[in-house]
């Protein structure tokens, strides 16, 4: 909920009122019942979505989006390969992939995370693990690889996923839920004409605010419209942190958790 500090005024287009329910990203210390941020950081969220939709939309759909369309450009009818399909960014991925009109194979750890993938608009899905996914992916698409892979994952998956890429085909490097930075031989982005591709959404949110901005619109009008679902795991009190948190590192979160103050 906003409230207006005297000599504030509003960052563009329809002025943000007092009372106005509004998201915000700011890097640090949010985990508290109030905070003050500039009013260009706030974009104003539809009567519709709800106040969890809303929570836990901005950063693992604004990461996926910007992902999948300002940096790989992905285009109606190309397949999407998304591992850690079930996660915060990986279910976020899924359902933006089918928005934006790609095939989307999801892959994750087990066939319950792959349950919730599917109802949430995965084509195909994909036990995966780092001795079978080229091949896996390499078998659903005809022999032909996929044109796009989300990698939250990193670790042992990202080489063989990568060589699972088609000619041009982009892979997104977005984070590493395995712990370890894989290394990527640089002779098979030269022989495939692959782009790897950084997602670094929090630097992408200071360097390109209006962009942002705009994707943030998207995400909200999308959701309003009943096309993103914005998958909520758990809502948790502010005093339990330290729980929620620990779920996040169990790698046990099926979609987003939050915090309520």
């Amino acid at each position: 909920m906003f409230r207006r500090q005297d000599g504030e005024t509003s960052a563009g287009g329809a002025p943000i009122g007092i009372g106005d329910r509004v998201v915000v990203h700011q890097k640090f210390g949010t985990c508290r019942e109030r905070i003050v941020v500039d009013l260009a950081r706030l974009t104003r969220v539809p009567e519709v979505v709800s106040d969890e939709q809303a929570a836990g939309l901005t950063i693992t759909y604004g990461t996926s989006l910007h992902a999948l369309r300002d940096r790989a450009r992905l285009a109606p009818g190309e397949v999407l390969a998304v591992l850690g399909a079930s996660g915060g960014v990986g279910l976020a991925a899924v359902e933006l992939g089918k928005v934006l009109g790609a095939r989307v194979i999801a892959c994750a750890s087990s066939e319950e995370k792959l349950a919730v993938a599917r109802q949430h608009g995965a084509d195909e899905t994909l036990v995966y693990s780092p001795d079978t996914l080229k091949d896996a992916l390499r078998r659903l698409t005809g022999g032909r690889g996929v044109d796009v892979v989300y990698d939250a994952v990193g670790g042992d998956y990202a080489e063989p996923a990568l060589r699972a890429l088609a000619w041009k085909g982009r892979f997104l490097v977005v984070g590493f839920a395995a712990g370890e930075i894989p290394r990527i031989p640089l002779n098979l982005v030269l022989l495939k004409g692959i782009d790897v591709q950084g997602v670094h959404w929090g630097v992408f949110v200071e360097q390109e605010p209006e962009a942002h901005r705009a994707n943030q619109r998207q995400l909200l009008a999308w959701v309003a419209e009943g096309r993103l679902s914005a998958k909520v795991h758990g809502v948790y009190p502010l005093a339990d942190y330290v729980a929620a948190l620990r779920i996040l590192k169990r790698r046990e979160a099926v979609g987003k958790v939050l915090l309520r103050p």
